[in-house]
């Protein structure tokens, strides 16, 4: 169904026929969500005291059915398509991507008397910022037409048409708490605000565009204070000096002081604006040079609380009037909802209005122009919380993955059971603290990691734990290296991405694939073929692309490619460290081992022999404990460098070896023997080595070595074991693990 008369013009455009919303007949059409309040109904009683049915989410086979109450039929949008709940609907391909999951879920879990019935609406939230229907969008209506889309048999048409095949279920508990007659009128107020088309309030942000001159040019007062709010860092061994400067600021300064978490950031160029109609897809907001993060948390951010103390409401306000400027807007309603709340109340041209109204048009409006950096900012201040996040946590916890939200090591906060929605939000905001579009991003990517461990559970293989804030920090860093920008910038682009991209980014990335990124910032495999185009009106003839222009693009590319492979090893170490990925089998080998011997000492933690004899070798708890000790480094590539000196060790397991058994290995010192011998074999010099020296003092060039061959990590970590337990070797012995 179209939700108006120029979305349906738009699609006949294409050869598409719908009807609207009004003209479906006697079937009355509405969202999700007004069917929870409906279920809530059932078993409520007043006498026994009965609240009735909590009114959760609705699911997928709850609104593929058609409903009758008091002789009226109703059918239901799905929730996925509520454009009134969380921001992932408002992503025309992400959304599209999620239809094409539950039309085969539906294939795949439908039960009911007869067939289900998906009832689509295109609105125009749908729409990209050309007020265009995306191609997207027109190509799966296409197929949905031809009756065959992602391995399953459908058949599209009008409403009307599917109530003699449909499953039609009476809600005759509901009859008594809405009244004959009244039913229609019920569940509009059901509808809360917004209703089925998006809601016409005042455009309070747009009043001076309409009727006022622009005033003058004038930076505002509190200019980058969203920026300043985030705690997205790329660099692991900075994060001490935050946590240490956080505790400081902590300390020191009271709860009306605490504006923002202070960050590397200082500000954003003011380039994004949103009263001007851009016709191309703004680009993630890059920001201006760096300052020392040292030197922004001791100095400039008691700088910045003295100056914001002094700020004056009235001129803010005055600003808000008159700027254009989507960025400013955001730094001047950011600071009135820090300050003042979501309830207070100001004038704005004429009108009264509340910060919350002013932050609801602010999420609309960066929602229509795709601005997701301040989607994500204005839905962590609306606290606003993704539809199956409970059903999300519970399906990782189900299949023995713990989680954790929030930077660590000291935000970091843990996930060990299935808990309430809202309880669920309560801790990703306090684990968050002020960093609101982090809060929103961690909700975003507990969803994708929910549908990859239903769909690929390959992916999540050998991860014990997945703490979300290392996550998002390595996606930062991934992007931060493909981007060549800094890491200030990368945060920007990372929080800029699409919710599309951005479970495309994360596929990448525990897929293990390595990516490039085009000029429009989209994520494109480097195994597949790409063909780069411009984004144009009309479409490119090959004839205007020249043979040598196509020769010298590819050559670029190969060019790229093999100086990105130059470190690939070490950022794969990175990688696994950071997702705490583990071989196949690694916490029953290391329990063989330690069986066997006093003990294992990893950078001064301590796994004594007694942990054998009150855990079993594939108990849940012992690789827990293995884990928490390998966690305790916090160089990712360094913790995967001890993962593999452990793998080496087990090998003792498995073959005829002697040696002591009643001493405890000191893993740490036998990977810096490792170190020592790989330099003495490629004979680099000292100079050369202190400048390649990395994390915990170990040779950038052994991060960068493959495990495998005759001067790989495992043959060098293979030596010093064998240095290290004084084990007997000829000769001319060559030890090479292939």
């Amino acid at each position: 169904m179209a939700e108006d008369s120029v979305i349906q013009y738009k699609l006949e455009e294409h050869g598409v026929h719908v009807q609207l919303m009004y003209e479906v007949g006697n079937i009355q059409v509405f969202p999700a969500r007004v069917l929870t309040q409906i279920y809530s109904y059932l078993g409520k009683n007043s006498r026994l005291g009965l609240s009735g049915r909590p009114s959760n989410e609705i699911g997928l086979l709850a609104t593929s059915k058609l409903y009758m109450l008091n002789d009226q039929i109703y059918a239901f949008i799905p929730q996925f398509m509520d454009e009134q709940q969380f921001y992932l609907t408002l992503d025309t391909s992400f959304t599209i991507d999620l239809f094409r999951t539950e039309v085969a879920y539906l294939k795949n879990s439908w039960k009911g008397v007869g067939r289900p019935t998906l009832t689509l609406a295109i609105s125009h939230s749908l729409l990209d910022t050309n007020r265009l229907l995306p191609n997207a969008l027109i190509g799966t209506i296409k197929k949905l037409q031809s009756g065959y889309i992602a391995g399953t048999r459908v058949h599209l048409g009008d409403l009307s048409h599917f109530l003699t095949t449909s499953c039609v279920t009476k809600l005759s508990f509901a009859t008594d708490d809405i009244g004959q007659g009244t039913t229609e009128q019920h569940l509009s107020s059901l509808l809360g605000e917004g209703g089925l088309s998006t809601c016409q309030r005042p455009r309070l942000l747009t009043y001076s565009r309409k009727t006022k001159k622009r005033g003058p040019k004038s930076r505002s007062s509190v200019s980058g204070i969203v920026r300043r709010s985030r705690s997205i860092q790329v660099d692991a061994e900075q994060i001490p000096a935050l946590h240490a400067s956080l505790r400081r600021l902590e300390k020191g300064a009271h709860s009306a002081e605490m504006e923002d978490t202070p960050s590397y950031s200082t500000h954003l160029k003011s380039g994004i604006h949103g009263g001007h109609l851009h016709h191309e897809r703004a680009v993630s907001p890059v920001g201006s040079p760096m300052r020392s993060f040292l030197h922004e948390s001791m100095h400039g951010h008691q700088h910045q609380h003295h100056h914001h103390d002094n700020v004056s409401i009235k001129d803010l306000i005055t600003q808000l009037e008159h700027t254009e400027i989507l960025q400013e807007q955001a730094d001047i309603v950011h600071y009135l909802f820090l300050n003042k709340g979501l309830e207070w109340e100001m004038e704005i041209g004429g009108r009264k209005c509340s910060v919350k109204e002013l932050l609801v048009e602010l999420y609309e409006k960066a929602g229509h122009w795709k601005q997701w950096w301040l989607v994500r900012h204005t839905a962590g201040m609306l606290h606003k919380r993704v539809e199956d996040l409970a059903l999300a946590a519970t399906d990782m916890l189900v299949r023995q993955k713990q989680l954790s939200v929030g930077l660590p090591p000291h935000r970091e906060k843990e996930i060990t059971r299935p808990l309430p929605p809202d309880e669920l939000a309560t801790i990703i905001y306090d684990a968050c603290g002020e960093d609101l579009s982090t809060a929103s991003l961690t909700q975003e990517l507990l969803i994708y990691l929910a549908m990859f461990i239903r769909t690929e559970p390959k992916l999540l293989k050998e991860m014990l734990r997945l703490r979300v804030g290392l996550i998002i920090q390595v996606m930062a860093s991934e992007l931060a290296r493909t981007l060549k920008c800094s890491g200030d910038e990368a945060s920007d682009h990372l929080l800029n991405l699409s919710p599309f991209e951005m479970k495309t980014l994360l596929h990448h990335i525990l897929s293990g694939k390595e990516f490039v990124i085009s000029s429009d910032i989209r994520l494109v495999s480097v195994g597949e073929q790409v063909m780069r185009q411009e984004t144009v009106t009309g479409r490119r003839r090959m004839s205007d692309f020249t043979h040598t222009t196509l020769d010298h693009s590819v050559l670029e590319n190969e060019d790229d490619i093999a100086a990105d492979r130059q470190g690939q090893w070490l950022r794969r170490r990175r990688l696994d460290g950071s997702l705490n990925r583990v071989p196949v089998d690694f916490y029953p080998r290391v329990w063989k081992i330690l069986s066997k011997i006093q003990g294992l000492s990893l950078e001064g933690h301590f796994l004594p022999q007694s942990l054998t004899k009150e855990m079993t070798a594939g108990e849940f708890k012992f690789a827990l404990r293995v884990e928490m000790v390998l966690n305790s480094i916090p160089q990712p590539e360094y913790r995967q460098l001890m993962v593999e000196a452990l793998m080496v060790l087990t090998m003792l397991t498995e073959g005829d070896f002697k040696f002591n058994m009643n001493q405890v290995i000191h893993v740490d010192k036998m990977v810096q023997e490792a170190n020592r011998l790989f330099i003495n074999d490629q004979k680099i010099p000292q100079d050369v080595v202190l400048r390649s020296q990395g994390a915990a003092g170990i040779c950038l060039h052994l991060y960068d070595s493959a495990p495998s061959g005759r001067y790989g990590t495992m043959s060098y970590l293979c030596r010093a074991l064998a240095k290290t337990l004084n084990l007997p070797s000829g000769p001319n012995d060559d030890c090479v693990v292939s």
